[in-house]
């Protein structure tokens, strides 16, 4: 489009002060006429581009002047880059973008993007674990989003058409929220078998917020796997460690010698299994239901590898 050509022409000009129309047309891959009726355009919309005659002439932005097209403070420079940064260290195509984004800074900003794009790797893998690769049927669904276009899935064996509207990545699990005739759905990417992208424009709310649609998802589904709740006892310096087992589902009833926590789960045996490995270091005040499952596992577990089943190997 020729206004991202006009805005590309000046942050060239922003960045060297003084082009050739031969130098803009080589950088933007566009003809000497097109660069040059693209400088005109320029200087006839009021900004203060003009023309030097001359050898060593050219278009130049009158008295040196640097228009900042950006808009942004330097602290916001320095949070955009941070935030790329990551992104740039895994995909070609954001590393080419960045290096093309920091060309556009103002002067002032450039150093402390550069050093801000360098400053952060994010190694999204727990310790001992490999980060599975992004499904295939991500890039092409997110084809669809970006440009608004109907989807035809395949999802647990039924065909529909949906209008996507933006696609998550949680814990490596990629998930699609999508408008249908139903209503607006979720579907896990690994379930979708067949997807092909039409034609016809998808049906976006207005007001529809990608973020927000997400935070109602995982508020839902956190809801219906929380309908067992036990309260627990642990040592203060355990309960990092808890917290990061049960996530969202431990909460913090009181402090004391022990802490008090209140853990969620689906059913009573979830709990028990996720607290049988940790033998005495958690006490569970209740409901009994949980302490009966722990009861079983560990009456299960004491026969499995016990003295008595030692003897009966022997035997």
């Amino acid at each position: 489009m020729r206004a991202d050509r006009l805005v590309a022409v000046l942050l060239l000009m922003q960045l060297r002060g003084r082009v050739t129309a031969a130098e803009v047309a080589a950088e933007l891959e566009v003809s000497v006429a097109t660069a040059r009726r693209d400088l005109e355009a320029l200087s006839a919309a009021g900004i203060p581009v003009y023309p030097q005659a001359g050898r060593g002439g050219g278009w130049a932005l009158l008295g040196g002047a640097r228009t900042d097209l950006s808009g942004l403070k330097a602290s916001e420079a320095r949070a955009l880059f941070l935030l790329l940064g990551p992104a740039a260290a895994i995909a070609p195509e954001a590393k080419a973008a960045l290096r093309k984004l920091v060309r556009a800074l103002p002067a002032t900003f450039r150093q402390d993007a550069e050093a801000a794009a360098d400053a952060v790797v994010i190694d999204p893998a727990r310790w001992g674990e490999h980060r599975r690769p992004r499904p295939v049927l991500v890039d092409l669904l997110e084809d669809a989003v970006v440009r608004r276009r109907k989807t035809r899935l395949t999802y647990s064996g039924r065909e529909r058409v949906i209008s996507p509207l933006g696609l998550v990545d949680k814990d490596d699990t990629w998930y699609l929220i999508a408008a249908t005739p139903d209503g607006r759905r979720t579907f896990r990417v690994d379930r979708i078998t067949d997807a092909h992208v039409t034609d016809d424009p998808a049906d976006r709310p207005a007001d529809f917020d990608l973020a927000t649609a997400w935070d109602e998802v995982v508020t839902a589904m956190e809801a219906r796997r929380a309908t067992t709740t036990a309260t627990a006892t642990i040592e203060a310096r355990y309960l990092r460690v808890l917290q990061d087992r049960f996530g969202r589902h431990c909460e913090v009833l009181g402090h004391g010698e022990r802490v008090r926590v209140a853990l969620t789960a689906p059913t009573a045996l979830d709990i028990a299994r996720h607290l049988a490995g940790w033998g005495d270091l958690v006490h569970v005040e209740g409901p009994q239901a949980v302490r009966d499952e722990l009861a079983k596992l560990a009456a299960q577990l004491t026969k499995l590898y016990g003295p008595q089943a030692d003897a009966n190997e022997i035997a």
